[in-house]
């Protein structure tokens, strides 16, 4: 089994905060934690606390070094945990070197715009990651309960299964559960399309469509994805499992998704501007939505919920008239 003495983190947000805490907490592993800026960097080193996220958790500083110089926390890297919203992944990464023998981990559950790839193929094609070192950590899982320390399941996927138990070993602690999935593009699939559906699920509730309606859009979003995911990559999946189905659900209804807070502005007339403004954070479905819409246009995958989030969000058609449209057809 690989063994991880030093972890490099990107990204300063809030799921990389809770990884931070999960790890240096429970492991004997020193961490390099990459931050864009060097107040929040220095903050950290000194009070235990990330000032602009679940700035509540505390930080063992006596593992964790925090650092605004990128390469500087990539040098001899052995684990490279991503934790950047995916629209600014490719700018993070310009200009860097990645280290080819060090492994890495996407914890992004979106698209980079810039190539419309998910951060696989994006690390495979533009770095030359060998895939075989890349591994995802997707969910069920919200940072704000994972900061709260409530029972939460996590996966990691990998093509290879003895990375893949390494860093799920790196994440299991008592309040977190880990399982392990060789489905690497799968996974990675379904975590992006998770987030659109999110959308969807937002819009909905906007309009003022009730739980009934909910459960049945959420039925035929995972019979979606399956459709979807079966086209893009043969191989055998469960989508009940919980990388696919639960964290389509959690994501879909639970209070801390951003994709549906995204989602249910639109629902009650919010400008996808004023939607992004008003949340002040990156609603990853937001950039999906416009990747996969234009992936499945070669696929050809019968996808009419995507289309309808896309109608909305890219073809500023008013939420109203394509919800009536889409429920007619979902009946």
């Amino acid at each position: 089994m690989a063994v991880f003495n030093t972890l490099t983190v990107l990204g300063g947000g809030s799921w990389a905060t809770a990884l931070v805490k999960i790890i240096a907490e429970n492991r004997d592993i020193q961490i390099r934690w990459y931050l864009r800026n060097k107040e929040d960097a220095a903050h950290i080193n000194q009070y235990g606390h990330n000032p602009k996220y679940l700035s509540a958790v505390q930080i063992r500083t006596d593992r964790v070094h925090a650092s605004s110089d990128a390469a500087a926390c990539l040098k001899d890297a052995g684990l490279v945990l991503l934790a950047v919203p995916s629209a600014f992944l490719h700018k993070t990464l310009q200009g860097l070197e990645l280290p080819k023998d060090a492994y890495y981990l996407s914890a992004i559950k979106g698209i980079v715009p810039e190539t419309r790839q998910v951060i696989a193929r994006y690390l495979e094609q533009t770095h030359g990651i060998a895939p075989e070192k890349m591994a995802v950590v997707t969910g069920p899982c919200h940072a704000e309960e994972v900061a709260l320390e409530k029972l939460s399941y996590l996966t990691v996927a990998s093509l290879l299964e003895e990375p893949a138990h390494s860093i799920a070993s790196l994440l299991s602690c008592r309040y977190i559960l880990t399982s392990v999935s060789q489905d690497l593009y799968g996974a990675e699939y379904a975590a992006v399309l998770k987030n659109i559906y999110a959308i969807a699920a937002g819009i909905a509730h906007g309009l003022g469509y009730g739980d009934n309606y909910q459960a049945v859009l959420i039925s035929h979003a995972i019979r979606e994805m399956e459709r979807f995911l079966d086209a893009l990559h043969e191989t055998h999946r469960d989508v009940k499992d919980n990388a696919y189905l639960g964290d389509l659900l959690v994501t879909a209804y639970s209070q801390f998704s951003r994709n549906r807070t995204f989602g249910n502005m639109l629902g009650k007339g919010y400008s996808v501007a004023h939607a992004q403004l008003a949340m002040n954070m990156v609603a990853e479905g937001y950039y999906a939505t416009d990747s996969v819409y234009n992936l499945n246009k070669e696929l050809g995958v019968h996808m009419p919920l995507l289309d309808a989030v896309y109608a909305v969000v890219y073809g500023q058609q008013p939420a109203t008239a394509v919800w009536q449209r889409f429920s007619q057809e979902m009946g």
